[in-house]
């Protein structure tokens, strides 16, 4: 019976995938077009996951994920010149969303009267109502090298970040460009 129901649903999907396949384009007049609307913009969904089985490097400091070393990812930036670099270290886990838009935005009203002299477009982010955390960790650090096998590295951890859950989400981010277009 079971393989019945499979051999009629498989039937099924085919004679869909055909009819979409004979389907064919054809232009639409200004009065077709007047009564057709839709919305420009992106819908996005993902996953990323960041060092589920360690990192390149693998020496005193970063080791594989079945060790006591740290194997997540490291991002680095300096913010003086000459100054110290700090450190989202040990970098791992996942998340995922769905429901993440972008769309082109005009602001011309609003903003406490600011929109209406700005009248320009903005580029529009909608948060999606839900990212999906499984086992995210980051370590927020100070140190005195980009990479933990430069010479002279120290660090100092500040504080540790884990994250398992459901964050909820909510509004837009507004993207403004800057000169003179």
């Amino acid at each position: 019976m079971l393989n019945h129901v499979n051999l009629i649903k498989n039937t099924l999907l085919l004679s869909l995938l055909s009819f979409s396949v004979a389907a064919e384009l054809s232009s639409i007049n200004d009065e077709e077009m007047s009564v057709i609307s839709g919305q420009a913009g992106v819908y996005l969904s993902g996953e990323i996951t960041l060092n589920e089985n360690g990192g390149p490097i693998q020496n005193a400091y970063f080791g594989d994920c079945t060790d006591s070393k740290r194997c997540g990812a490291r991002l680095a930036f300096q913010t003086k010149q000459d100054g110290g670099w700090f450190v989202l270290d040990d970098m791992k886990g996942s998340f995922s969303f769905q429901g993440l838009t972008l769309r082109v935005r005009d602001i011309n009203s609003g903003f406490g009267g600011d929109g209406a002299n700005f009248n320009r477009q903005v580029l529009e982010i909608g948060l999606p109502d839900q990212i999906k955390v499984d086992k995210f960790q980051y370590t927020y650090a100070t140190s005195t090298t980009a990479r933990p096998s430069d010479a002279g590295f120290q660090q100092t951890d500040i504080y540790t970040v884990e994250i398992d859950g459901d964050i909820t989400m909510q509004g837009n981010l507004l993207v403004f460009p800057t000169g003179d277009n």
